[in-house]
């Protein structure tokens, strides 16, 4: 396997080889190119990753991120993405060797649930994301706003609601299909200012209160949002700064894996344990997408996996649970 990667540059897209493959691949070429991954390796007992069985196939704790720049290979990163780091937390970092493969990669997630990005206008709500340097979660939607055919009903909104609410409704008026895409609280703010009746807009929430009020239930959040907007779901992404691949939810939190992303549940006490469907667990993410740095991540996700294949993310780990991944990362930092 080639150390540039360069053969597997539109593979995800592609899909011309079935997931598990692709993972293996990855796996051993991560295996023995990536230095922390092989160390982290070494110090698991009875490490031994077979094809048949993806849980198999150790995954490094997501905190690694905030204490190494992850690399597979020797290369020089084209940007780096970081977290917000908020209520004082240490940032996570995530080097990225192509902008333009992320890119491609977050359009083919979208497509994949709701069609051709470009026949969608985008309106976007990320404040604090769009006053920092670094966010994923900006580029892709600059990436979608750049690519869709509505330009004049395309853009970012920080402060100017009213503009917003202006602009909703002549795109209402002319039938234009739009997302909303914004952080939680951005929208609850919106909401909470405004009521509109716009059955067929999709307003999509990418979580987050960033210490802008309480933390509401998804469930709680929804039922306010369709009530102000007048639609009958609230649709959900699902992404983090550490991977490059993101899962969307039509309705009710219940997303759809891409095919570049497989989420797959552990025992919370037992990291080696894989839960079954319909039992709640932390989140483990093999991340295709993720082949320049690691593919195989252990979060701090709360989620189950149901039996028609989608999932739910349920909330996050607290640092009790969490504390076996911690001596870890303190021992390979």
């Amino acid at each position: 396997m080639a150390n540039d990667n360069t053969k597997y540059r539109h593979f995800v897209a592609n899909n011309t080889k079935d997931f598990n493959d692709q993972a293996w691949e990855i796996f051993q070429f991560q295996s023995k190119n990536n230095t922390l991954y092989q160390k982290f390796l070494e110090l698991l007992p009875n490490c031994l990753p077979n094809q048949e069985n993806l849980f198999s196939i150790p995954c490094l704790p997501v905190h690694f991120f905030k204490h190494q720049l992850i690399k597979t290979g020797s290369w020089e990163p084209e940007t780096i993405f970081s977290s917000s780091g908020t209520s004082g937390s240490t940032q996570s970092n995530h080097a990225v060797r192509s902008l333009n493969n992320y890119l491609e990669n977050t359009a083919h997630c979208f497509e994949e649930r709701y069609g051709p990005v470009e026949n969608f206008a985008f309106m976007a709500l990320l404040p604090h994301y769009l006053e920092r340097k670094g966010s994923s979660l900006v580029d892709m939607a600059g990436y979608f706003i750049e690519k869709s055919k509505y330009q004049d009903y395309s853009g970012f909104f920080l402060n100017h609601k009213d503009s917003l609410i202006s602009l909703l409704s002549k795109a209402k008026s002319e039938n234009i299909p739009v997302v909303l895409l914004g952080v939680s609280f951005a929208l609850l703010s919106l909401a909470t200012d405004f009521t509109f009746q716009f059955p067929e807009l999709i307003v999509m929430e990418t979580g987050g209160m960033k210490g802008q009020g309480r933390e509401l239930p998804r469930s709680e959040l929804h039922d306010i949002l369709k009530t102000a907007f007048g639609v009958n779901q609230i649709h959900s992404e699902y992404g983090m700064t550490e991977l490059l691949s993101q899962a969307y939810a039509p309705a009710d939190g219940y997303f759809y894996e891409s095919s570049s992303l497989k989420i797959l549940i552990r025992d919370i006490t037992d990291p080696f344990r894989e839960v079954p469907d319909g039992k709640v667990g932390a989140v483990n993410i093999i991340d295709l997408a993720n082949k320049d740095s690691i593919s195989f991540i252990a979060t701090d996700d709360l989620g189950r996996k149901c039996q028609d294949g989608t999932f739910e993310i349920l909330g996050r780990l607290d640092n009790a649970e969490i504390r076996g991944c911690n001596l870890l990362v303190h021992h390979l930092s």
